[in-house]
């Protein structure tokens, strides 16, 4: 009885962790939808210039929490809502439309992180700070570069999600459960991303050794379209339905939870990479541990000489962009 009683004392004395989320709209209302009923944190605040929206999502929210935890909701106009957040996870920004790339929002977005970041900082001098705006990689860089924090501290969720649709699709093809899937998208959160099928588990077994029921083990090709599948799935969701959000709302959150509850998890998030398989001064998604301060650790992970050529293709990819930022 004595040893419950300290672990509940312990639990009691915890800190509220709380959640700030800058931009009210489909990515940012989904965000805190998902960490509401995933219980992500114990407070989450939205921050969104207009008025009636972030009124709105914020009432629509808390109107649920009757059946969630115990999660407060707030939100508001105001930057100070933000203050004593954990995390803060920027999604403001102009939004990819059908046929263009996520490159070509750098410009705009680049300008919003300069007046914002300072700000944020102000607001909550403790926090990590998540970048989804898009193009998340290059604007990681320019997120960090206007905090001036270190890159620990400024990251953004990179290919998390292109990595749930990798497992997704290769659990459906392998006819196993997403679970037992352990595969990664890594490089740009782009274009140019790749798998990491050097890495690539189904249970125990080399994803290129699989063998489904009944057949022989996957085909190159059969790997290589559902690579081609992941990196096209973001295009086909904005042309059906104008926005990608319910997926990236509930990816954010599983990073989220990794910081709050320093997970220590493996994820490929997107950070300022320095002297990663030859390659500094650009944000490329790959393995990383993540927990309380941010990024902990980025994983030394083994490549073969494809894989290397990628990441560096992938670097190539947003290495112009970056450059032409520097003049902004």
């Amino acid at each position: 009885m004595a040893e419950v009683g300290r672990h509940h004392a312990e639990r009691t004395k915890r800190a509220p962790t709380k959640l700030g989320i800058v931009g009210a709209g489909s990515v940012g209302s989904s965000l805190a939808y998902a960490a509401l009923i995933r219980n992500s944190a114990d407070q989450i605040a939205l921050f969104d210039r207009h008025a009636a929206k972030v009124k709105a999502e914020v009432l629509d929210l808390a109107h649920g929490t009757p059946y969630t935890g115990t999660t407060q909701v707030s939100g508001g106009t105001d930057l100070d809502q933000l203050a004593g957040s954990d995390v803060v996870v920027v999604t403001a920004g102009a939004k990819q439309h059908p046929g263009q790339s996520r490159l070509e929002l750098a410009g705009a977005n680049t300008a919003l992180l300069r007046g914002l970041m300072p700000q944020l900082v102000a607001c909550a001098p403790d926090a990590i700070f998540l970048v989804i705006t898009n193009p998340a990689d290059v604007l990681t860089v320019v997120a960090q570069r206007y905090a001036a924090l270190p890159p620990n501290r400024v990251f953004s969720t990179g290919t998390v999600l292109d990595s749930s649709r990798l497992q997704w699709m290769l659990a459906r093809l392998a006819g196993v459960a997403v679970a037992s899937v352990h595969a990664m998208i890594v490089g740009e959160h782009g274009d140019s991303q790749f798998p990491l099928w050097s890495g690539a588990r189904i249970g125990p077994v080399a994803a290129r050794e699989w063998a489904p029921a009944g057949r022989a083990k996957f085909r190159p090709e059969e790997l290589d379209d559902i690579a081609a599948a992941v990196r096209g799935a973001a295009a086909r969701v904005i042309a059906g339905k104008g926005a990608t959000n319910y997926a990236i709302g509930l990816s954010a959150a599983r990073v989220v939870e990794a910081v709050l509850k320093d997970e220590h998890a493996v994820l490929p998030v997107s950070s300022t990479l320095s002297g990663y398989h030859g390659l500094s001064g650009i944000a490329l998604s790959v393995p990383t541990v993540v927990g309380a301060e941010g990024i902990l650790r980025v994983v030394d992970t083994p490549m073969d000489d494809q894989e290397i050529a990628l990441l560096h293709r992938s670097a190539g990819a947003l290495r112009d962009t970056l450059r032409s930022m520097k003049s902004t």
